[in-house]
């Protein structure tokens, strides 16, 4: 079984952060482990609270991983300070870290920014050079680019610009624009579409934090890079469809739909 380390906060209501990146490596066969980068006190309604772990705890974490266990790939989510940031790149870069993904997690669903800009400006130059695809959903890559992005043609030149910054591949998620979601992947040399229909659920937390882990696994098990974006596709698409309706505000995704299916757990 493969290793794969997810750094990133925690969701005390387990429907994304480190919770959802951990249910991800569990429905894929790898074996999860986590960096916590942040706690939080949030459910389906809302953030209530956030406590930063400090740099030096978040970089003991990484070497008691790396020290002693064989790490097949990398989800990095959400990291909120400058500090955090660096500590980071400085240990992914020590230890040789493969199969980097980076979800630039940097705006909320109802379009708040989570990092303040100097730490935005530390994210892109310290952890997009390492990563073997980042994925950036549409407001996260107008940040990015500091351009605006309204079609799928300004998908196309938001990840081509993204790559020029560093990253092996892009993956450009394109949920906020109206109609069926297509997302916009570039590997630097040709663009793919991965299309799929609009599902009608309010029950979308944690999708990015999903995503991007479901990638990460598909990688830690030896999948090509555009292999692991089209089964994560597959997945999340899925899981979103068959989303939870848990608490009174925005559910999660159901991880496990697919497997609970097949042990006839549950039923259509």
């Amino acid at each position: 079984m493969k290793n794969v380390l997810t750094i990133a906060g925690s969701d005390s209501s387990g429907g994304a952060g480190i919770q959802a990146d951990l249910k991800t490596f569990a429905a894929h066969g790898v074996f999860g482990m986590s960096v916590i980068t942040a706690i939080t006190a949030q459910n389906t309604q809302g953030v209530f609270a956030v406590q930063d772990v400090t740099p030096e705890v978040i970089a003991k974490q990484i070497d008691a991983i790396f020290d002693d266990i064989e790490v097949a790939a990398v989800k990095i989510g959400m990291v909120s300070q400058i500090d955090t940031i660096k500590t980071i790149a400085a240990k992914l870069q020590e230890y040789g870290a493969k199969n980097v993904v980076v979800d630039p997690v940097m705006v909320s669903k109802s379009g708040y920014h989570l990092l303040n800009p100097a730490a935005e400006a530390a994210l892109v130059q310290e952890l997009l050079p390492l990563a073997t695809i980042v994925t950036p959903n549409i407001p996260e890559a107008e940040v990015i680019t500091q351009g605006k992005i309204t079609t799928v043609e300004e998908m196309e030149a938001a990840a081509r610009s993204i790559y020029a910054l560093g990253p092996k591949h892009v993956l450009v998620k394109g949920g906020h624009l109206d109609g069926d979601s297509t997302d916009v992947f570039f590997d630097g040399e040709k663009y793919t579409y991965l299309k799929s229909r609009r599902i009608d659920t309010k029950n979308t937390h944690g999708t990015g934090c999903t995503l991007s882990a479901a990638i990460a696994a598909g990688l830690g098990r030896g999948l090509p890079v555009d292999q692991a974006v089209h089964a994560a596709k597959e997945y999340i698409t899925i899981a979103i469809e068959h989303g939870l309706t848990i608490g009174k505000g925005v559910g999660p995704t159901h991880h496990f739909y697919t497997l609970y299916k097949k042990a006839g757990m549950i039923s259509d």
